[in-house]
């Protein structure tokens, strides 16, 4: 087994470094929140003090932080030139593509394979390790690479060159965030014609209209499988964090000119939802309560 850095120990990474750890691997773990240290031990990591002492002695270095900028800070100050040239730097972070790309580029000059291998499944799949992984980066980085994600995952594809794992994954949120709205309103509209909301979910489900965001992640309680709308939102996926995928989107389909309508009014529709309606924190597919709500309002 290896030596693993995990580095970013939130609800997603403290139960991925925790797979790695009951695989075998020797996991030094570094995170910001004490708590999240303290639960990585107990989950048989080991802790370090700092970034750059979890990575000193890596064969593996393993990320998970918030954003693009905390990205390239952990890489440009604590990894690059503090690992072992022959570790292979796997960041799972969502950040933007141009700085996926950027930070691989830099790994690469510097003598390191490196790939960005955002993920899909939420905390659930990270705890019980069946995420998807969405990788990008070279042929020989994602085959060094690939042992550790197979470990954390049910199912590892490789997208295409560095930053494709972060196109992959942003295109699918964005089509996951407007499905989603489409799911609600269409559900509403249905429920406002008088039609049972059971009865709607056994016909379209089985019709052209099914989807994902329906049949296995259904918006209204008590109607298709269990899914967070059964926990009053708690839980699942963060409608602030489907608004940073959106606006991650957003921001790639910009910078190559690509019309994208409908992902606009997912992106505009969960900022109303998530910050003016302080609806950050539910599970995104709680926007059902705003779409509802509109519709009484008129």
């Amino acid at each position: 087994m290896a030596r693993v850095a995990f580095i970013g120990l939130g609800n997603m990474g403290g139960g991925m470094a925790a797979n790695l750890a009951k695989a075998g691997h020797a996991v030094t773990s570094f995170d910001l929140s004490e708590a999240a240290l303290a639960k990585a031990e107990g989950n048989g990591c080991t802790r370090a003090a700092s970034a750059e002492e979890a990575v000193k002695d890596a064969e593996a270095v393993v990320t998970m932080l918030p954003a693009g900028k905390h990205v390239r800070e952990v890489y440009e100050t604590s990894v690059i030139g503090k690992a072992p040239a022959s570790a292979i730097l796997i960041d799972c972070s969502t950040i933007d593509v141009a700085t996926a790309r950027e930070e691989i580029a830099k790994a690469e000059s510097a003598g390191y394979r490196m790939v960005d291998a955002p993920v899909s499944g939420g905390i659930a799949a990270a705890d019980a390790g069946t995420l998807t992984f969405m990788v990008g980066g070279a042929d020989e980085a994602f085959e060094a690479a690939r042992p550790y994600l197979d470990q954390m995952g049910k199912a590892v594809i490789h997208a295409g060159a560095g930053g494709a794992g972060q196109g992959a994954k942003i295109c699918n949120n964005m089509l996951l965030g407007a499905s989603m709205v489409a799911t609600c309103e269409t559900f509403i509209l249905a429920q406002k014609l008088g039609l049972d909301a059971q009865t709607f979910f056994d016909i379209a489900s089985k019709a052209s209209g099914q989807c994902w965001s329906m049949t296995t992640y259904c918006p209204l309680p008590g109607v298709g499988p269990v899914t967070p709308a059964d926990r009053d939102y708690e839980g699942g996926f963060a409608a602030a964090l489907m608004l940073k995928d959106l606006r991650l989107a957003m921001e790639a389909a910009q910078s190559v000119d690509s019309y994208t309508p409908m992902g606009a009014a997912a992106e505009e529709l969960y900022t109303r939802f998530a910050e003016s309606l302080g609806g950050g924190g539910k599970d995104f597919s709680g926007i059902i309560k705003m779409i509802d709500d509109s519709w009484t309002a008129r």
